[in-house]
């Protein structure tokens, strides 16, 4: 951008989603061999030839789709499926904005003095020149000054872009940007994969705790109400029958059982633990799990009454929840 050849004029186009490049940075090929990708980051490229300096900035934000937003130049604008579909092949969610600045070099030949405007203002100013100083003689001024007017210096520069030859040198920047902005989603799923799985510990650790406390639940309950009937029958001089009490045991065993949900929710944390380890970035499937999670988790809190129990429920919602946070941000 600071060569001397360079001129103000500049073509800017945004496209929600590089070719000679002076400093090569070595980074591995996209989306392979990868666990979680964060759906933020940054990327950014630049290059410059003897026509052009391209520079190519790509942001990313979460998104539960691919969203592609663009904003694009009368002059490029015939690029923008071709810029959409590089982003595509390589992103699978998200919102993706990328902003492509291109400056084209200035040569004497793309600058034309349109004689017929300059014409038309020599002669406005012949005819008021009598009225403005009295006099015919009067010098009209430096013909230089008139190049200022607008109209007179025409910049052809617009008219001979060729789309496809500028397409060879910005593509190839573009995708460099792409490469740095996958390696910035990399270290940050990298980041979020630990929180998940330190989290996703907390949940198995309930779950453990709850599995142990889980036998106690119709036992506490067949203590508790032979104290209660005895109390009651007490004073009345009333004997309790052990099948009575047997048979209202079985019955709440039976509604607070929770061996089901147990083993569903060990089974899910066994799915989490592989969505986490493949080589493609999962969000979208640990997101529909964590709902899962959440189901069994709140099943065994309103089943099992039970302080300890309840108190592993509080535990293991904050976790879930807390990764569910988590997820939204990954590809």
């Amino acid at each position: 951008m600071g060569s001397a050849h360079s001129t103000p004029w500049a073509t800017w186009f945004v496209i929600a989603g590089g070719g000679l490049f002076e400093d090569v940075v070595e980074l591995p090929e996209i989306r392979t061999n990868l666990l979680l990708l964060s759906m933020t980051g940054f990327g950014e490229a630049r290059t410059e030839t003897e026509r052009l300096s391209v520079a190519v900035e790509v942001r990313t934000v979460n998104n539960r789709f691919l969203k592609v937003s663009s904003r694009l130049g009368d002059v490029y604008a015939g690029l923008e499926g071709q810029v959409e579909r590089v982003v595509r092949e390589r992103i699978g969610r998200g919102t993706v904005t990328v902003s492509v600045r291109v400056d084209r070099h200035s040569r004497p030949e793309d600058f034309r003095v349109n004689t017929i405007a300059i014409q038309a203002y020599l002669d406005q100013l012949t005819r008021l020149r009598p009225k403005t100083t009295g006099s015919e003689s009067d010098p009209i001024g430096p013909l230089t000054s008139l190049l200022l007017a607008p109209g007179v210096v025409e910049d052809t520069r617009r008219d001979g872009v060729d789309l496809e030859a500028d397409w060879q040198i910005i593509q190839p920047v573009l995708e460099e940007a792409l490469k740095k902005l996958h390696v910035f989603r990399v270290e940050e799923g990298q980041a979020m994969e630990r929180d998940l799985r330190t989290n996703a510990q907390v949940v198995t650790a309930g779950l453990a705790k709850v599995t142990e406390m889980a036998p106690q639940v119709s036992s506490d309950f067949r203590t508790k109400l032979i104290e209660r009937i005895n109390l009651v029958l007490k004073e009345q001089g009333v004997q309790l029958q052990p099948a009575d009490v047997i048979r209202e045991v079985a019955v709440y065993a039976d509604r607070t059982d929770i061996n089901e949900e147990l083993t569903r929710l060990k089974s899910h944390l066994d799915q989490f633990e592989a969505f986490l380890v493949e080589q493609s970035s999962t969000g979208r499937k640990l997101d529909f799990l964590v709902q899962e999670l959440n189901r069994e988790v709140n099943t065994i809190g309103s089943k099992a009454n039970h302080v300890g129990i309840a108190h592993c429920v509080v535990e293991m919602k904050a976790a879930i929840e807390r990764i569910r946070e988590l997820l939204q941000n990954v590809e």
